[in-house]
């Protein structure tokens, strides 16, 4: 096991494409940290910097407080489990997990234990004899993650490995992955595009988008406190609903102004906005996670926060349903511009227009007719127009963390 940090890491490929940019992360011994983000992000490539897989144009990568950014990666004593398995076809299972140790001239002995160990472990006893082609998608990926397991190494690195299997093998083997990891305590860190799988693996998780570190945190950190607009509506789901509003002085304290509609504000307190006040006057992004809506009852107030809106689509999923409805205000622009400030900083303002209510399973609503929604106003979060940034106490206290 050992601690691997990352300091002002980058990476511009030939061209000028910048897939890193001053990446500083410290993962912890025997820590699990998911890096997480879109296509394109550059997790990957962060990853085959630290496998020795890619040169870094700046930074550095220690591991076990030892630099390795001029060692092969044979030599930085890490494991690597791939999307596609990479397994020998013409080898057997038990050969599979034998081959590196052969390669590094262990012991027979040795070779014949720990390849009896790893077996035992990952429930591959009944297959020593069977070779790929012979094995299902789950099976492969467990002789993939053994080939890892077997080395003993001091980081394993995972890139996407669940992303070809179905969904509910991906259920399983994220389960087998987290019961692996508590048995071996080795430090991890594993790719992903997956957010859910974000949130179920990882002691924490490292968000990226367009190359740059956004946030590092734990899931509940990430979900209760992201500390600018991308996180919040990639980190959830369903995601983050997100609206272009206006606070202005309301009799008493704040209102919200979206679109033709105009609710006062609970008064300021433990709320993700908490810092509103010192927007008075200005434009800001909303957000609104989705089980912070629900159906109301009743006509609708003049200064209730309901809206009446028909219904795009209903998900039933056995135990709640997602409405899906176009909100009858502005919302980010969905066309890919962004301002120059958030483009800048790296952030990404252009989500969907869609937002979604998640309710009671038992509601009687129907995609294309119309529903009253109740939005709880003391739920809602507030970001910088211009910037993206986090407004309110509870989303500056998660910034710190946002270095590793």
């Amino acid at each position: 096991m050992a601690e691997v940090v990352l300091t002002r890491l980058g990476k511009v490929f030939p061209g000028g494409a910048v897939a890193l940019e001053d990446v500083d992360l410290t993962i912890a011994d025997g820590e699990f940290v998911v890096l997480v983000g879109p296509s394109g992000c550059g997790k990957s490539t962060l990853l085959r910097i630290v496998a020795g897989l890619e040169d870094a144009t700046t930074g550095s990568v220690t591991i076990d407080a030892r630099a390795v950014d001029d060692l092969p990666p044979k030599e930085r004593d890490i494991a690597m489990v791939f999307q596609n398995y990479a397994l020998y076809p013409h080898m057997t299972v038990a050969e599979n997990l034998a081959f590196s140790l052969r390669i590094h001239r262990l012991p027979k002995a040795q070779i014949r234990q720990r390849v009896a160990e790893t077996a035992a472990v990952l429930g591959l006893e009944p297959l020593m004899d069977r070779k790929p082609k012979a094995l299902s998608g789950g099976q492969r990926q467990r002789v993939a993650m053994g080939r890892a397991i077997v080395r003993q190494p001091k980081v394993f690195l995972m890139d996407e490995p669940l992303s070809n299997l179905d969904a509910k093998l991906r259920v399983a083997m994220r389960g087998e992955l987290t019961r692996l990891h508590q048995r071996y305590g080795t430090t991890t860190i594993y790719v992903t595009h997956d957010q859910v799988e974000a949130m179920t693996l990882g002691d924490r998780i490292a968000v990226l988008n367009r190359g740059r570190l956004q946030q590092v945190g734990t899931s509940d950190e990430l979900y209760r406190a992201p500390c600018n607009v991308f996180v919040a509506g990639f980190i959830g789901s369903p995601a983050m609903n997100l609206a272009c509003g206006r606070i202005e002085r309301a009799p008493g304290g704040l209102a919200l102004v979206l679109g033709d509609h105009r609710w006062t504000l609970p008064p300021a307190g433990p709320a993700p906005g908490g810092g509103i006040a010192d927007y008075a006057g200005k434009d800001v992004l909303v957000g609104l996670r989705p089980d912070a809506l629900d159906i109301a009852a009743g006509p609708v107030e003049a200064d209730a926060p309901r809206i009446v809106v028909p219904t795009v689509a209903v998900e039933s999923l056995g135990n709640e349903k997602n409405i899906l409805f176009l909100p009858p205000f502005e919302v980010p622009d969905v066309t890919g511009q962004v301002t120059a400030a958030a483009a800048a900083t790296g952030i990404d303002t252009a989500l969907t227009a869609m937002w979604t209510a998640t309710v009671d399973a038992a509601a009687r609503v129907a995609a294309g007719g119309t529903v009253q929604l109740q939005l709880d106003l003391g739920a809602l979060y507030f970001f910088d127009a211009p910037t993206g940034a986090a407004i309110g106490a509870d989303a500056r206290d998660a910034m710190p963390s946002m270095a590793g």
